[in-house]
């Protein structure tokens, strides 16, 4: 029986990397050996033998050679052994690959079997932004688009690997990279046109609003949630009607349900999926916070605190458009947050909540002068 470190585990320990996953590979061994031998692993797969040892995972090859398993992985990088006498068993491509920092398809067969792998690659170029994907993943995740074959994966997986992507170094790689190769239908149809839509008028933007979504989501590396909201913020720029271009008057507003949409339609939680709608809807208005009404502040400050992303949207407008008053806000959410009725005026039903917001937008409005 030889028992192999397998996959990203190899990648890392090779770059000098830490080593968060250990996945390992079994090979000479049946499923019955494997049992007798570690009694206690519990088989948790389901197509093929996948075992869990004290947290561990341990697979069986799919193929009949260690050579075709290796181009079964995803990428090149990936498909690598360490046996436990230090040697390495690695795809023809596997160690060149590294060392240049190149993201290549194991083969065209594996992502044509599972074209997760789109969505998992693209990740991958999320997380190792000092990579850069070769022409012959490009022209593999085109391939898969275009044969349909996105059309009916699982749409919790594809959650999965977005929120995956969400907290990597660099984020909005993970959109540019599935714009590049026309893998953003049908999972992110908004953004299908974004490449061709400017931002917004110059000197405030020079770039299109994909590209704009993806530097914002980059911004805001670290906060999954503040990277959702990024990627979200505009969406409702890419409905703009042509002849207003390049400004785009209500997007805020238009996005709502945008965000909305694509959240649901990949199985987000309803906290991130409420997060996304909320970015898209006050990001405009909170970028213009010195100028609002009290009663507007006390509506925007109580609608995010409530929904826990108060200081998240003041760090996605500073992302968006270098504007950072977030001690404004949250001296007047201090405030606000102070503010109590007296006993008579309780319990009064609608009318205790207008006086309560009136109470508010007083404190706050005396806090400006």
């Amino acid at each position: 029986m030889n028992v192999y470190l397998a996959g990203g585990a190899v990648r890392d320990l090779l770059l000098g990397r830490p080593v968060t996953d250990r996945d390992y590979l079994v090979t000479g061994a049946t499923r019955q050996e494997f049992l007798r031998r570690f009694p206690e692993a519990r088989e948790v797969g389901r197509s093929f033998p996948v075992f869990l040892l004290d947290g561990l995972e341990f697979s069986f090859p799919r193929k009949n050679f260690i050579d075709e398993e290796l181009r079964s992985r995803d990428l090149t990088v990936n498909a690598m052994l360490l046996a436990r006498d230090g040697s390495l068993v690695c795809h023809p491509n596997s160690l060149d690959d590294l060392w240049s920092r190149t993201l290549r398809p194991a083969s065209l067969q594996s992502f044509l079997d599972d074209p997760l792998r789109v969505f998992r690659a693209a990740r991958f170029w999320a997380k190792m932004p000092d990579f850069s994907p070769h022409q012959e993943l490009v022209e593999t995740m085109k391939l898969v688009a275009a044969k349909g074959l996105l059309d009916h994966l699982p749409a919790d997986r594809v959650g999965q690997e977005t929120r995956k992507a969400l907290l990597c170094e660099s984020p909005g790689n993970y959109l540019r990279l599935l714009a590049k190769t026309n893998c953003l239908v049908p999972w992110f149809s908004e953004f299908k046109q974004s490449m061709n839509i400017p931002a917004g008028p110059a000197p405030y933007h020079d770039t299109d609003v994909l590209e704009h979504s993806c530097r914002v989501m980059d911004s805001l590396a670290g906060d999954a949630v503040a990277v959702w909201m990024g990627l979200c913020h505009d969406i409702g720029k890419t409905i703009t009607p042509t002849e207003m271009l390049p400004r785009h008057f209500g997007h805020d507003q238009a996005g709502m349900d945008m965000a909305d949409a694509l959240a649901r339609r990949i199985r987000l939680p309803n906290a991130l999926a409420l997060a996304g709608r909320k970015g898209a809807q006050w990001h405009m208005t909170a970028a213009r916070y010195r100028e609002l009404r009290p009663g507007t502040k006390v509506d925007m400050l109580m609608d995010l605190h409530r929904c826990g992303i108060l200081r998240r949207l003041f760090r996605l407008v500073n992302a968006d458009q270098d504007v950072d008053d977030w001690h404004l806000a949250a001296r007047d959410m201090r405030r606000v947050l102070a503010v109590r009725l007296a006993p008579e005026q309780r319990d009064l039903g609608p009318d205790s909540g207008a006086r309560l917001r009136q109470l508010r937008a007083q404190s706050v409005a005396f806090r400006q002068k």
